[in-house]
């Protein structure tokens, strides 16, 4: 995929939008990992609103949940790239992609000890 001539300014600014769009919605198809955690936002972003009592509290919790979206984001993205280049089994591939898991394991792990810190309090 080559680069278009004068993508700069405004033009990169719109095109960069599109192909994030575009990867939104090919993640939201593609990665059940990822409708799920998506399904998963739509109870949580209103949760969060509701249950900080500051306006720190609930950016907080709105920002570890979105840092699990990222890295399933990322971690999807890995996946795909390891199957476009290997369809057989090998160490590399497949430990790429459960180091990628694990950083999402990670991230759900953080939003839920941030979460209960959070409302502990």
């Amino acid at each position: 995929m080559g680069k278009p001539a004068n993508n700069t300014g405004l033009r990169r600014l719109i095109n960069a939008t599109r192909f994030s769009w575009l990867g939104l919605c090919a993640a939201a198809r593609h990665e059940a990992a990822f409708r799920q955690e998506l399904a998963a936002t739509f109870v949580i972003v209103p949760l969060a609103l509701w249950l900080g009592h500051t306006g720190f509290e609930r950016a907080l919790l709105l920002a570890v949940w979105l840092s699990v979206l990222i890295v399933e984001l990322l971690n999807s993205g890995i996946e795909a790239v390891v199957d476009r280049f290997g369809g057989e089994h090998h160490e590399l591939s497949g430990r790429a992609k459960d180091i990628g898991s694990a950083a999402v394991l990670v991230a759900l792990l953080n939003a839920a000890v941030v979460w209960a810190l959070v409302l502990w309090n």
